[in-house]
């Protein structure tokens, strides 16, 4: 072949590269995240986004009793950052795409951000609108604290992160590239929340009732436990998973205070994991604990595996009053798949049954399954036909047992745990114990579940307890 005909085959070559592009347009898409999980009203903040659009649209909005819209913004200029290998270990390092600066008059609440793309498709082909949606979330602490309310509910932050796939992997296996389980997860990447699950049904109930409530991270408690000074009442909602040593030590702190807590939640506090990066991110070795760099050392208090592990010596039921090795699983991972998902009354004479005209023997919570997904329990005794609690597992000895359902394990969960009895069936409860401050537990995930179904007697435990301890 001559030079000419070099020419011209790269030409045509060229030609036929640029058309295939323009008859092949790519992919409209937008995410994001906030710098922050959480910011004080009155102070700057960023979100960091990606997309493939010259321009974008923002909306943000409190999710409350309602959804209030507080804030819109169209035409952001979009731009198309890379994604690093490791960005679900150590985040995006994406630019700030969007400052802005968070009102003082902000209420405290979940803000849901949704960012929004359009086009017109391709210049020949494809010719057709097409509109892309991202969603990601901050959290505003109030910009005085206390002000408002005696009331702060801390939301499982957390627990969503370690959920989080994006990237590839999270703190679990079963929802990860190549079925693999990451050890460290961060919150710089667009994020996902459990929280339209558990603590939007209570959120929606309480200010729907005229209680006002504060809103913070979980990792409030670790980084601004002042904080917690200025409350009554500190709530955890759902799913409150993973705590790290400095946010239990604080709320322990508090309780010892005075100060009193309600665990409306289950599986609470299971897992011990370390803040990094100022608060940027979590590691947790969960399982494979001896992997942990913690592990060949002499100290295993920060080992970052069960809090009920032997090796840790810190089992949650000293914070609770219950915990996750007596309790387990009811209707989910095969366990009391038929079960009644209610609570059975056995002391209907304490203060938070007051008002509900519940009898010993009475069950409750069943229509809405109050007793579902992961719950916590403790080992006991029965005496005069009443459980109560042997205090071999950290629950204290005047924790009192007011209510239960059975909860089991799933063996394959139990099988690296060698100090654990796999034939063991335990029970969710619902307990209250004082240590300078009161705490009440519900021992279920699902407890908000009850307040979206208006179960009365839900409803009335709920506000006794709200009533009482934020006084």
């Amino acid at each position: 072949m001559n030079h000419f005909g070099i020419i011209t085959t790269l030409v045509a070559l060229s030609f036929t590269t640029a058309l295939c592009d323009d008859l092949d347009p790519r992919s409209l898409f937008v995410e994001g995240y906030a710098g922050r999980v959480s910011y004080q009203a009155g102070t700057e903040a960023t979100l960091h986004v990606s997309t493939s659009a010259n321009t974008y649209s923002i909306e943000i909005a409190r999710l409350g009793a309602t959804r209030e819209v507080v804030l819109t913004k169209t035409g952001v200029r979009g731009a198309l950052h890379p994604v690093p290998e490791n960005a679900s270990s150590h985040g995006c390092g994406w630019p700030a795409s969007f400052t802005f600066a968070v009102p003082p008059e902000w209420t405290s609440g979940f803000y849901h951000v949704v960012l929004r793309a359009s086009d017109s498709g391709g210049p020949y082909v494809q010719r057709n609108r097409r509109t892309a949606e991202g969603e990601c979330f901050f959290i505003v602490r109030p910009a005085q604290a206390g002000q408002r309310t005696k009331i702060l509910l801390q939301l499982a932050s957390n627990t969503y992160n370690a959920y989080n796939t994006w990237g590839g992997f999270s703190l679990y296996s079963f929802n990860a590239r190549a079925k693999v389980q990451g050890h460290r997860v961060s919150f710089l990447r667009p994020p996902s929340s459990q929280f339209a699950n558990w603590e939007q049904p209570f959120v929606a109930w309480a200010e729907s009732n005229g209680y006002v409530l504060d809103y913070c991270a979980n990792s409030d408690l670790e980084f601004h436990h002042e904080l917690l000074s200025h409350y009554k009442l500190i709530l955890s909602v759902g799913h409150d998973e993973y705590w790290s040593a400095t946010m239990r030590d604080h709320l322990e702190d508090f309780i010892g205070q005075g100060g009193n807590v309600a665990f409306f939640s289950g599986n609470t506090c299971c897992w011990q994991v370390r803040s990094e990066d100022d608060g940027q991110a979590l590691t947790s070795w969960k399982q494979w604990y001896n992997l942990d760099p913690v592990f060949a050392t002499d100290d295993h208090k920060l080992l970052t595996t069960l809090w009920s592990h032997h090796l840790v010596g810190r089992p949650e039921n000293q914070l609770t009053g219950v915990g996750f090795l007596f309790g387990g699983y009811h209707r989910s991972h095969g366990q009391f798949m038929d079960g009644k998902a209610s609570y059975t009354v056995h002391r209907p004479d304490h203060w938070i049954f007051e008002g509900t005209n519940l009898k010993a023997g009475d069950e409750f919570g069943g229509k809405d399954t109050i007793v579902g997904y992961e719950c916590d329990g403790c080992e006991f005794t029965m005496e005069n036909g009443l459980p109560v609690p042997t205090g071999r597992d950290g629950t204290p000895k005047n924790f009192t047992m007011l209510a239960t359902c059975p909860a089991r394990w799933h063996p394959d969960d139990a099988f690296w745990y060698e100090r654990f009895d796999h034939k063991r069936e335990g029970v969710s409860v619902v307990g209250v114990y004082t240590r300078g401050g009161t705490v009440f537990t519900c021992g279920s995930t699902d407890w908000a579940h009850g307040l979206r179904g208006k179960d009365p007697a839900v409803e009335r435990i709920t506000r006794n307890v709200l009533d009482r301890l934020s006084k």
